[in-house]
């Protein structure tokens, strides 16, 4: 599958101020709230709430932040109404853009999108405008280091059903089907691998490389942050391979 071998790169950059931890563990509560409220509080019983507690660890969110969110979803889903909404479009440059969004006020959200989009030199564009250039794929990305073996690793995710595995100078990928990515994830996590990002993702099928375009790089850069900055958003999806930071 052509596209995911990049995706440490293209994927939102992790957090590194606690500022910026506590927005992304405020976007994970609602993402955990979205679980909650489709199949209920217990993850043993609700597939989709323990891939998004598999998200959130990876993310560095603190177990006791993961069930505080967990209870408060289950007491705040009478007066709370979320909702989970992609919108599409193209960045600059005519780079594709898939923007997901869990919000309580769909018209509010749909605005501040649209300008972003517009503020960025880009433009929103209608459902499936450019989703036809990715595909929904489980990623599960984990660290190289001296004490995993690639062979051994390639080995257990092939037995556990992923479709694809990618070694990378700091990281391994594993792909799967988005049916098989449960799976997939609770056996690697139970062969005791640790996780640097898990979840089910929208990955471009194909890419365009920026590196040698720092000006288009760096519009592309602060549209990202705009989107992050936003409270609504939560995950954002292109097509561009961006210049590694120094």
């Amino acid at each position: 599958m052509a596209g995911h071998s990049k995706w440490a790169n293209i994927k939102n950059k992790k957090a590194k101020t606690d500022a910026q931890k506590g927005k992304i563990f405020t976007k994970l509560g609602r993402e955990i709230a979205i679980a909650v409220k489709e199949g209920g509080s217990d993850p043993a019983n609700n597939a989709k709430l323990r891939d998004v507690i598999a998200k959130a660890k990876a993310s560095n969110m603190p177990n006791d932040n993961i069930m505080r969110s967990i209870k408060k979803a289950a007491g705040e889903l009478g007066s709370v109404n979320y909702e989970e909404i992609a919108y599409e479009g193209y960045g600059p440059g005519g780079i594709a853009v898939i923007v997901d969004v869990v919000t309580d006020n769909r018209n509010r959200s749909a605005s501040e999108i649209r300008h972003i989009f517009d503020k960025s030199g880009g433009s929103m564009g209608s459902n499936g405008c450019v989703a036809w250039k990715f595909d929904k794929k489980g990623v599960i990305v984990i660290e190289k280091t001296d004490k995993i073996d690639a062979d051994e690793l390639m080995m257990q995710a092939a037995d556990a059903g992923c479709e694809d595995f990618v070694e990378e100078d700091d990281v391994f990928e594993i792909v799967t089907s988005p049916a098989d990515f449960s799976k997939v994830r609770e056996y690697l996590e139970n062969a005791n691998y640790e996780f640097l990002s898990a979840e089910i993702a929208m990955v471009p099928n194909d890419t365009v490389d920026l590196t040698g375009d720092a000006e288009l790089a760096e519009k592309i850069e602060r549209m990202l942050e705009r989107f992050d900055d936003n409270d609504d958003v939560q995950n954002v999806y292109h097509n561009a391979i961006l210049p590694d930071e120094e």
